[in-house]
């Protein structure tokens, strides 16, 4: 850009924030997410990025919606504490998710335990988002970026002191009476360290802002749900963890244990909800300073026992089966070394290998006598196999105090394995010794499978004054399909497809064998003006373009060589194949100091709007849960100890669906939130009211209804979308002790 141009543009700009601007966020406090958005060392997300609000832990239990004030990020709808975040569109297992740096894996066949559910949102210190072109060290197996999140780093005491501190917090939401409790609790010396966290969150079905659908009369003589209540939409939730560290002048020891038991979750978007998820995490992690550079080691293993089956508001019995008990057992380890390698005062090398084994069951237990399911137990996916071996190099250069690049390499094997499978019964399913049957025909194929994956990223950032800056590049990533997208296996009947969905669509799935890994080629960039102070004003555009190969899409079965039953009921039996797709948009967002007075304090305005277009390149058709135009504004009042934030929300209609799905339009609308706090020595206090004038609105990324009723039969209306849920006030209170 020449220097005309930039203070013309910057001229603009400054007209428009005249006394300059700054995030409109809370001052954070002890044992809240300090910095949900942080930039990476040099380039990391160029055009994502912004801090987190500490009311945000009074507001939701779901640790994805501290991403939803990010430029670029939407949120898929799922379960209270389960929605999945999707970048630039990209979302679920296209997104490489870390928590404490291990990559976690949902192991359910609709996807209900993404790994953002596993750390309650009391728990997190630190989120960090990546797009499309983050550095291939904080990659791998994705290719619409990294979300890594992490609890606070341990704390020490001054040299020769003790330290002791707690915080402790509760809250309420009016809407689905919502409630909970969070501890936290540290013991340390200089040397050592020691902290628990514990947390609590219940909630009942939330309401919608009027009625959306017919009233429901109940099931198995329980009461039937009213127009407005959105079935499948309670849960609780308990998170704990235990964090223990040591520590010398230049180095690191620390092991953290995590334990979640989820007793139930319900999914308005599925045809069954959570009736179990225990999860045990142990993670190891060693960090060291030497003369030759930094060494980084991390060693973790996950375990995760999964169950579903049909909650209070969904048929349970089906002629003489007592439900539909499904089960799903994962093991996850991963060790990672890496190090960084100082070569000059100009250049620096980074250097590292990961090794991730995942171990999957999923089964699902006779019910009743009938043929449908029973006697014997269906088996989804039998010792499923994913491991990942990977290396990286990246080369960092400060060239001057101008230029700054980074150019990196990852490569990768990916190999997948799966073992015999069977229906209920040979009669309605297929004998699974015959490979004339569709059961059959999988157990004879060869289904060990080996990806080579590469990633490359070059990226720069030029910065010729303290005024502006200009920062992106070009990556090429690549991700193999998890073990449902290539193992699911039944086409025998609408019921066992129907229990195949990690999209929310309502429709029945079955995978592929046959499926290739997606290959991304990403360009984008962010142009940044802002003031010297970044106190004052800031103004960001940030254009980003995406060629997939081989993306994965729904298709019809007929289209992956498969044979499955039609249906009437509105749904689709559908299965997966490559296609190719583009996906090219915008973030624009900008903060803006407006006015500080010592009488009324200082007022803080913030905008954010983003555009994405998506489309699967060989149909022309819209790809699936993608937002519309979207906006929000917000106004924030410093004074004192209070902190007041008035917000307007809004998205236009979504008509660019996917056909093969039957994706439905929404249309567009407009919400206003309301939140303040109030901080008083070691109190803080936090209210809000969202959805201030209760306006109906059918969520973009809801998917399709399926909350009551005999979800599994042929009864269930199509055509519903999840709707937003209606006005709600909160509450809550944080005590440092």
């Amino acid at each position: 850009m020449n220097t005309s141009l930039k203070t013309i543009l910057t001229a603009s700009v400054a007209s428009l924030f005249p006394l300059g601007a700054a995030q409109a966020s809370e001052p954070a406090t002890s044992g809240q997410p300090d910095t949900v958005l942080i930039q990476a060392k040099k380039i990391s997300a160029p055009n994502v990025d912004g801090t987190s609000q500490a009311a945000a832990l009074s507001a939701s239990s779901d640790s994805a919606a501290l991403l939803r004030d990010v430029p670029g990020v939407s949120l898929y709808g799922a379960g209270g504490v389960s929605s999945l975040p999707a970048i630039h569109g990209l979302a679920d297992d296209r997104l490489r998710t870390q928590v404490d740096g291990m990559n976690l894996i949902s192991a359910c066949a609709n996807h209900m335990n993404p790994p953002l559910s596993y750390i309650d949102p009391s728990h997190i210190g630190s989120i960090q988002v990546l797009n499309g072109i983050g550095p291939v060290s904080n990659g791998g197996d994705s290719i619409g970026g990294t979300i890594r999140v992490n609890s606070p780093d341990p704390e020490f005491a001054m040299a020769g002191e003790m330290l002791r501190k707690g915080q402790a917090g509760a809250f309420y939401r009016s809407n689905g009476h919502a409630h909970g409790v969070n501890l936290n609790a540290t013991h340390a010396s200089d040397a050592w360290s020691i902290n628990y966290a514990g947390s609590l969150s219940e909630a009942g079905n939330i309401v919608a802002a009027s009625p959306f659908k017919v009233v429901s009369q109940g099931n198995g003589g329980k009461p039937g749900l009213a127009g407005d209540v959105i079935g499948s939409s309670a849960y609780k939730s308990e998170n704990q963890s235990l964090q223990m560290a040591i520590r010398n002048a230049s180095q690191l020891l620390e092991l953290k244990l995590g334990l979640q038991n989820i007793p139930y979750q319900g999914f308005p978007n599925q045809r069954m909800d959570m009736t179990g998820n225990r999860s045990e995490q142990l993670n190891l992690r060693y960090k060291g300073d030497y003369a030759w550079g930094q060494l980084e080691a991390r060693l973790y293993h996950e375990h995760t026992r999964h169950s579903m089956n049909f909650g209070d508001d969904k048929q349970f019995w089906y002629g003489n089966a007592p439900g539909m008990p499904m089960d799903t057992e994962g093991k996850n380890s991963g060790t990672l070394l890496r190090a960084g390698l100082p070569l000059s005062e100009r250049d620096q090398l980074n250097l590292g290998i990961e090794y991730q084994r995942y171990r999957m069951n999923d089964w699902w237990s006779a019910s009743g006598t009938g043929m449908m399911m029973a006697p014997g137990t269906f088996v989804n996916i039998a010792d499923g196999q994913r491991d990942r071996f990977g290396m990286f190099v990246e080369w960092e250069a400060n060239w001057n105090p101008n230029w700054f690049s980074q150019i990196g390499l990852r490569a990768e094997r990916v190999s997948m394995n799966s073992g015999p499978v069977a229906g209920y019964n040979a009669m309605a399913y297929g004998n699974p010794a015959s490979p004339l049957s569709v059961p059959g025909a999988f157990n004879a194929a060869n289904r060990q499978r080996a990806d080579h994956n590469l990633d490359f990223t070059a990226v720069a950032r030029y910065t010729p004054d303290s005024s502006f800056s200009i920062d992106g590049g070009y990556a090429m990533k690549t991700r193999s399909p998890n073990l449902y997208e290539r193992y699911t296996w039944a086409t025998s009947n609408t019921m066992v497809m129907n229990m195949n969905n990690w999209y929310g669509d309502g429709n029945g799935y079955a995978g592929n064998l046959n499926l290739k890994p997606e290959i991304a080629h990403t360009l984008s960039a962010t142009f940044d003006w802002h003031s010297a102070n970044p106190d004052q004003w800031q103004f960001k555009i940030a254009p980003y373009y995406t060629d997939v190969h081989d993306y994965i899409d729904a298709v019809p079965c007929s289209a992956a060589s498969k044979i499955c039953p039609g249906r009437k009921d509105g749904f689709l039996n559908l299965s997966l194949s490559n296609q190719n797709a583009r996906l090219y948009g915008m973030d624009v967002s900008a903060s803006a100091l407006l006015l500080s007075t010592e009488k009324y304090g200082q007022f803080l305005g913030n905008a954010v709007l983003n555009f994405l277009h998506a489309r699967n390149k060989d149909t022309g058709s819209g790809l699936y849960n993608i937002m519309p135009l979207n906006a929000k504004l917000s106004l924030t009042q410093h004074l004192g100890h209070w902190n007041t934030t008035a917000e307007i929300q809004m998205a236009a209609a979504k008509t660019d669906i996917s056909a093969v799905r039957r994706e439905m339009t929404t249309p567009g609308y407009t919400l206003l939130n309301l939140r303040s706090s109030y901080t008083w020595k070691q109190w803080r206090f936090d209210a809000g009211i969202d959805n201030l004038f209760n306006r109906f609105y059918r969520n973009p990324l809801g998917g399709a209804y399926l909350g009551q009723g005999a979800t599994m039969g042929q009864g269930v209306p199509s055509g519903i979308v999840v709707p937003g849920m209606g006005r709600s006030l909160y509450a809550g209170m944080q005590l440092k002790f």
